[in-house]
Protein backbone atom coordinates (compact mmCIF):
# COMPACT_ATOMS: atom_id res chain seq x y z
CA UNK A 1 0.00 0.00 0.00
CA UNK A 2 1.17 3.29 -1.01
CA UNK A 3 1.87 6.03 1.90
CA UNK A 4 -0.50 9.53 1.14
CA UNK A 5 1.63 11.95 1.37
CA UNK A 6 -0.14 15.03 3.66
CA UNK A 7 2.48 17.47 3.11
CA UNK A 8 1.65 17.35 -0.79
CA UNK A 9 -2.22 17.08 -0.41
CA UNK A 10 -2.15 19.91 2.15
CA UNK A 11 -0.41 22.15 -0.62
CA UNK A 12 -2.94 20.75 -3.41
CA UNK A 13 -5.71 21.66 -0.86
CA UNK A 14 -5.19 24.76 -0.31
CA UNK A 15 -3.99 25.74 -3.64
CA UNK A 16 -7.54 24.61 -4.40
CA UNK A 17 -9.45 26.37 -1.56
CA UNK A 18 -7.64 29.63 -2.66
CA UNK A 19 -8.44 29.22 -6.90
CA UNK A 20 -12.21 28.62 -5.72
CA UNK A 21 -12.60 31.08 -3.09
CA UNK A 22 -10.92 33.93 -5.35
CA UNK A 23 -12.99 32.74 -8.50
CA UNK A 24 -16.14 33.34 -6.20
CA UNK A 25 -15.26 36.43 -5.32
CA UNK A 26 -14.39 37.63 -8.99
CA UNK A 27 -17.59 35.90 -10.14
CA UNK A 28 -19.90 37.44 -7.45
CA UNK A 29 -18.56 40.73 -7.72
CA UNK A 30 -19.05 41.29 -11.74
CA UNK A 31 -22.17 42.85 -12.51
CA UNK A 32 -21.69 44.35 -16.08
CA UNK A 33 -21.57 48.07 -16.84
CA UNK A 34 -21.07 49.43 -13.01
CA UNK A 35 -24.94 48.24 -12.02
CA UNK A 36 -25.47 45.99 -9.16
CA UNK A 37 -27.39 42.80 -10.58
CA UNK A 38 -29.56 42.40 -7.10
CA UNK A 39 -30.42 38.68 -7.61
CA UNK A 40 -26.72 37.59 -7.50
CA UNK A 41 -25.44 40.10 -6.27
CA UNK A 42 -21.64 40.28 -4.19
CA UNK A 43 -21.32 42.31 -1.73
CA UNK A 44 -18.37 42.81 1.28
CA UNK A 45 -20.89 40.26 3.75
CA UNK A 46 -20.67 38.01 1.20
CA UNK A 47 -16.58 38.45 0.73
CA UNK A 48 -16.71 38.00 4.78
CA UNK A 49 -18.66 35.54 5.22
CA UNK A 50 -16.17 32.79 1.86
CA UNK A 51 -12.97 33.89 3.59
CA UNK A 52 -14.61 33.03 7.22
CA UNK A 53 -14.99 29.79 5.97
CA UNK A 54 -11.96 29.64 4.08
CA UNK A 55 -10.72 30.40 7.37
CA UNK A 56 -12.58 27.82 9.70
CA UNK A 57 -12.26 24.78 6.87
CA UNK A 58 -8.37 25.68 6.85
CA UNK A 59 -8.56 26.09 10.90
CA UNK A 60 -11.00 22.73 10.85
CA UNK A 61 -8.18 21.12 8.53
CA UNK A 62 -4.74 22.17 10.49
CA UNK A 63 -6.34 20.89 13.84
CA UNK A 64 -7.94 17.79 12.68
CA UNK A 65 -4.73 16.68 10.30
CA UNK A 66 -3.20 14.93 12.76
CA UNK A 67 -5.73 12.72 14.78
CA UNK A 68 -7.21 12.03 11.22
CA UNK A 69 -3.73 11.35 9.73
CA UNK A 70 -3.10 8.60 12.93
CA UNK A 71 -6.93 7.60 12.88
CA UNK A 72 -6.15 6.73 8.77
CA UNK A 73 -2.65 5.30 9.63
CA UNK A 74 -4.42 3.30 12.57
CA UNK A 75 -6.70 2.18 10.38
CA UNK A 76 -4.25 1.13 7.72
CA UNK A 77 -1.61 -0.81 10.11
CA UNK A 78 -5.04 -3.23 11.04
CA UNK A 79 -5.97 -3.49 7.72
CA UNK A 80 -2.51 -4.54 7.13
CA UNK A 81 -2.75 -6.53 10.14
CA UNK A 82 -5.81 -8.47 9.23
CA UNK A 83 -4.90 -8.87 5.48
CA UNK A 84 -1.76 -10.64 6.99
CA UNK A 85 -3.24 -13.02 9.44
CA UNK A 86 -6.37 -13.72 6.96
CA UNK A 87 -3.49 -14.77 4.59
CA UNK A 88 -1.67 -16.68 7.15
CA UNK A 89 -5.02 -18.18 7.65
CA UNK A 90 -5.58 -18.79 3.97
CA UNK A 91 -2.25 -20.29 3.48
CA UNK A 92 -3.15 -22.78 6.71
CA UNK A 93 -6.38 -23.58 5.50
CA UNK A 94 -5.33 -24.25 1.78
CA UNK A 95 -2.06 -26.47 3.79
CA UNK A 96 -5.27 -28.30 5.46
CA UNK A 97 -7.10 -28.49 2.45
CA UNK A 98 -4.29 -29.96 0.52
CA UNK A 99 -3.63 -32.46 3.87
CA UNK A 100 -7.35 -33.42 4.24
CA UNK A 101 -7.32 -34.00 0.08
CA UNK A 102 -3.84 -36.42 -0.14
CA UNK A 103 -5.55 -38.36 2.73
CA UNK A 104 -8.83 -38.71 0.73
CA UNK A 105 -7.06 -39.92 -1.93
CA UNK A 106 -5.01 -42.26 0.31
CA UNK A 107 -7.96 -43.43 1.81
CA UNK A 108 -8.24 -46.17 -0.60
CA UNK A 109 -4.94 -47.77 -0.09
CA UNK A 110 -4.86 -46.58 3.75
CA UNK A 111 -8.45 -48.88 4.18
CA UNK A 112 -6.75 -51.83 1.87
CA UNK A 113 -3.64 -51.63 4.20
CA UNK A 114 -6.00 -51.74 7.30
CA UNK A 115 -7.85 -54.95 5.99
CA UNK A 116 -5.04 -56.68 4.78
CA UNK A 117 -3.36 -56.25 8.14
CA UNK A 118 -6.42 -57.52 10.24
CA UNK A 119 -6.46 -60.31 7.90
CA UNK A 120 -2.83 -60.85 8.84
CA UNK A 121 -3.35 -60.49 12.57
CA UNK A 122 -6.54 -63.02 12.01
CA UNK A 123 -4.16 -65.96 10.26
CA UNK A 124 -1.60 -65.02 12.82
CA UNK A 125 -4.06 -65.62 15.84
CA UNK A 126 -5.36 -68.64 14.18
CA UNK A 127 -1.79 -70.54 13.74
CA UNK A 128 -1.09 -69.21 16.88
CA UNK A 129 -4.24 -70.80 18.55
CA UNK A 130 -4.21 -74.39 16.31
CA UNK A 131 -0.48 -74.55 17.66
CA UNK A 132 -2.26 -74.14 21.42
CA UNK A 133 -4.50 -76.29 20.99
CA UNK A 134 -2.17 -78.95 18.86
CA UNK A 135 0.29 -78.43 22.21
CA UNK A 136 -3.00 -79.16 24.53
CA UNK A 137 -4.36 -81.83 22.82
CA UNK A 138 -0.52 -83.29 22.77
CA UNK A 139 -0.54 -82.52 26.65
CA UNK A 140 -4.14 -84.13 27.01
CA UNK A 141 -2.89 -87.67 25.19
CA UNK A 142 -0.01 -87.96 27.56
CA UNK A 143 -2.02 -87.99 30.01
CA UNK A 144 -4.60 -90.55 28.87
CA UNK A 145 -1.91 -92.58 27.75
CA UNK A 146 -0.03 -92.17 31.31
CA UNK A 147 -3.50 -92.85 32.92
CA UNK A 148 -4.41 -95.95 30.74
CA UNK A 149 -0.83 -97.60 31.66
CA UNK A 150 -1.55 -96.98 35.21
CA UNK A 151 -4.93 -98.02 35.14
CA UNK A 152 -4.02 -101.18 33.19
CA UNK A 153 -0.68 -101.69 35.73
CA UNK A 154 -3.40 -101.34 39.04
CA UNK A 155 -6.12 -103.50 37.00
CA UNK A 156 -3.41 -106.53 36.43
CA UNK A 157 -1.80 -106.08 40.36
CA UNK A 158 -5.75 -106.55 41.15
CA UNK A 159 -6.10 -109.40 38.77
CA UNK A 160 -2.44 -110.84 40.05
CA UNK A 161 -3.98 -110.81 43.47
CA UNK A 162 -7.34 -111.94 43.22
CA UNK A 163 -5.49 -115.05 40.83
CA UNK A 164 -3.45 -115.52 44.16
CA UNK A 165 -6.38 -115.48 46.67
CA UNK A 166 -8.52 -117.91 44.60
CA UNK A 167 -5.39 -120.24 44.41
CA UNK A 168 -4.92 -120.19 47.68
CA UNK A 169 -8.39 -120.79 48.37
CA UNK A 170 -8.65 -123.25 45.91
CA UNK A 171 -4.57 -125.20 47.62
CA UNK A 172 -6.49 -124.62 51.28
CA UNK A 173 -9.75 -126.37 50.57
CA UNK A 174 -8.00 -129.34 48.43
CA UNK A 175 -5.16 -129.11 51.41
CA UNK A 176 -8.33 -129.44 53.64
CA UNK A 177 -9.85 -132.36 51.79
CA UNK A 178 -7.04 -134.56 51.44
CA UNK A 179 -5.23 -133.93 54.54
CA UNK A 180 -6.30 -136.55 57.42
CA UNK A 181 -6.17 -136.58 61.37
CA UNK A 182 -3.43 -138.82 61.03
CA UNK A 183 -1.55 -136.17 58.35
CA UNK A 184 -2.18 -133.57 61.41
CA UNK A 185 -0.51 -135.21 63.70
CA UNK A 186 2.32 -136.23 61.58
CA UNK A 187 2.30 -132.13 60.82
CA UNK A 188 2.26 -131.26 64.51
CA UNK A 189 5.16 -133.73 65.48
CA UNK A 190 7.37 -132.51 62.68
CA UNK A 191 6.91 -128.68 63.39
CA UNK A 192 7.57 -129.93 67.00
CA UNK A 193 10.96 -131.47 66.31
CA UNK A 194 12.14 -128.40 64.31
CA UNK A 195 11.13 -126.16 67.51
CA UNK A 196 13.08 -128.30 69.99
CA UNK A 197 16.17 -128.73 67.69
Amino acid sequence: MEKINWKKHLKVSATVVALVAGATVVWASGGGNGEAVHHNAWNDVDTWKVLNFVLLALGCFFIAKKPVAQFFSSRTKGIEEELTDLEQKKAEAERKLAEYQARFRNLEQESEQIIEDYIKQGEDAKKRIIAEAEAQAEKLEDMAKRNIEQEFKAAKALLKQEIVDRAMEQAEALIKKSITTQDQNRLVDEYLKKVEA
